[in-house]
C-alpha cells in the first residue's frame, strides 16, 4: 500500500487517479498536504474543533467535486480555496460558536517568522507566551474574509495572484483586504513591533506583516 511519503505521483496524478476510481488516492494526496490544510483551518476558524469541521468540511468537497478540477491552478491551490470556502461558509451561515483564541501552538508559516522558544529562561518565556496571546486575539477581531487573506498571504507565505485564485476574487481585493487587517493589527500590537526594552516610537507601518510566536500544531488523527 503506498502512502504520502512513499507514493510518487504527482498531485495531478493523484487526483486523476481519484476521479477514475482509484481508492487510495484521495487519501494520499490529502495525506501529503493534510499538515498545511490544517494550519489554514484552525486560523481562519478560530479553534481546533471549528477548523476541524471546516477542514472535513472541505475535504468532502474537494472528494465529491475532483472531477470538476481543470488544472488551471495547481492542485493545491484548489484544495486550499476548498478549504478555506468551507470554512468561509461557516462563518457566513453563523454555524459556529463565538470566537475562541487559537491555540498557542499553532503552526507558523511563510513570512511570519516565530520566536526563538526560550525554555531555559522563564521570564523571557512568559513574555514570549503574552505576545502570541495578544497576536492571536488581535487576529480573531478580523472579519473573516480579512483574516483568510492575512492567513493566506502573511501566515502561510503565498503570492497574492494565488490567493486570489483560492478566495475566488481578483488580487485587487486580496491587497485591499490585507491592507486593512494589518492596519488594524498594527494599531493593536504596536507595542509588540519593536525589540524587547526598546522604547515604543509610534506605529510600525500598517503594510508589514504582523509577527506572531508560536509554535507547531499538527491536524487532528485520522
Amino acid at each position: 500500500m503506498t502512502t504520502a511519503s512513499t507514493d510518487e505521483r504527482s498531485d495531478r496524478e493523484l487526483l486523476q487517479a481519484h476521479v477514475d476510481g482509484d481508492a487510495d488516492a484521495f487519501g494520499v494526496l490529502f495525506a501529503r498536504h493534510r499538515d498545511r490544510l490544517w494550519a489554514v483551518a484552525l486560523r481562519t476558524m478560530g479553534n481546533p474543533e471549528d477548523a476541524a469541521d471546516g477542514l472535513q468540511d472541505g475535504m468532502i468537497a474537494a472528494f465529491r467535486r475532483a472531477g470538476s478540477f481543470r488544472g488551471e491552478a495547481a492542485v493545491t491551490t484548489w484544495l486550499h480555496r476548498v478549504v478555506v470556502n468551507a470554512c468561509l461558509d461557516r462563518f457566513r451561515a453563523a454555524k459556529i460558536r463565538r470566537f475562541d483564541s487559537l491555540p498557542d501552538d499553532v503552526e507558523d508559516r511563510g513570512t511570519l517568522v516565530a520566536t526563538a522558544q526560550h525554555d531555559d529562561l522563564p521570564d523571557v518565556a512568559a513574555e514570549d507566551a503574552e505576545r502570541r496571546r495578544r497576536v492571536l486575539d488581535a487576529l480573531a477581531t478580523l472579519p473573516a474574509e480579512q483574516r483568510a487573506a492575512l492567513v493566506l498571504v502573511d501566515m502561510e507565505g503565498y503570492p497574492v495572484a494565488e490567493v486570489a485564485e483560492m478566495l475566488g476574487c481578483a488580487e485587487g481585493t486580496v491587497k485591499s483586504r490585507c491592507s486593512r487587517g494589518r492596519t488594524k493589527l498594527a494599531g493593536l500590537l504596536a507595542d509588540l513591533n519593536r525589540p524587547v526594552g526598546d522604547i515604543p516610537h509610534g506605529n510600525p507601518p500598517p503594510d508589514g506583516p504582523v509577527q506572531p510566536t508560536v509554535r507547531p500544531r499538527g491536524p487532528p488523527a485520522p
